[in-house]
């Protein structure tokens, strides 16, 4: 097997965020495997004779299911090929880049990973609200929103979140938005604690309303924000006022 395989982090959206090595190699690919988060501007980039396949999900929208992409891509790697896989954000937070990259790897081919600019620190510092502050929130914890369709409840605990006293940021839970705000109130988390929801972030459709975790819910649904979009809860929320948009 002499093919090899990149699994690129795409960044948040904007696709002016990619790293330059993410350009330099998804302009070498035979094969680019793109998912739905990866801005499609980016596949201008490939090379004319690449095949470009679309390996996206969202919802109940899936062009690949998981394991027809893993497939594939163990397919190409044995053809010789040099294969990426671009992944939106960065293909190890949330992304199943590691599952793809352990099938890959029992398959005896030789990959990479190029890391991208996660959504989880840029969307929100674009939006004006940093996940850090020394006035604000010294500790931030990462969590999705949407578990495994065949997991039944949540391994997160949500109760046990809201006495973190930091921000979290919550990726993938705009449709489980009710459930979070009920386990962190609680778990004791004032009602009143100011939460941001963004979607589309980093790009020019981006939008963000600020709100408190007792209507996180509301807020989403009242102003019909869709996915894909991020989370934060905490008082730094609060610092969009002062620091405004920051794209």
């Amino acid at each position: 097997m002499k093919g090899k395989v990149y699994l690129i982090g795409a960044g948040p959206g904007d696709p002016g965020l990619i790293t330059v090595k993410g350009r330099e190699i998804l302009g070498q690919a035979d094969v680019v495997m793109y998912d739905a988060l990866a801005n499609q501007e980016l596949l201008a980039l490939c090379n004319e004779s690449a095949e470009l396949i679309d390996a996206g999900k969202r919802g109940g929208d899936h062009h690949l299911r998981q394991w027809e992409t893993n497939e594939l891509l163990v397919k190409y790697a044995k053809e010789g090929k040099t294969v990426v896989r671009l992944k939106g954000g960065d293909p190890f937070l949330f992304g199943r880049g590691a599952e793809e990259v352990q099938e890959l790897r029992e398959a005896g081919a030789e990959v990479h990973v190029v890391p991208g600019v996660s959504s989880s620190i840029s969307v929100p510092e674009l939006a004006g609200i940093p996940v850090t502050h020394r006035d604000h929130a010294s500790m931030v914890t990462f969590v999705t929103g949407h578990e495994k369709d065949d997991r039944k409840g949540d391994r997160v605990d949500w109760k046990a979140l809201a006495e973190s006293h930091g921000t979290i940021v919550v990726l993938m839970g705009l449709g489980n938005a009710g459930r979070i705000s009920e386990g962190l109130i609680e778990g004791g988390m004032p009602p009143d604690t100011p939460a941001a929801v963004i979607t589309d972030g980093s790009t020019p459709e981006q939008r963000v309303e600020i709100t408190e975790i007792s209507r996180l819910a509301h807020t989403i649904e009242d102003k019909k924000m869709l996915p894909p979009g991020i989370i934060v809860i905490g008082s730094v929320a609060s610092l969009r006022e002062k620091l405004g948009d920051l794209q």
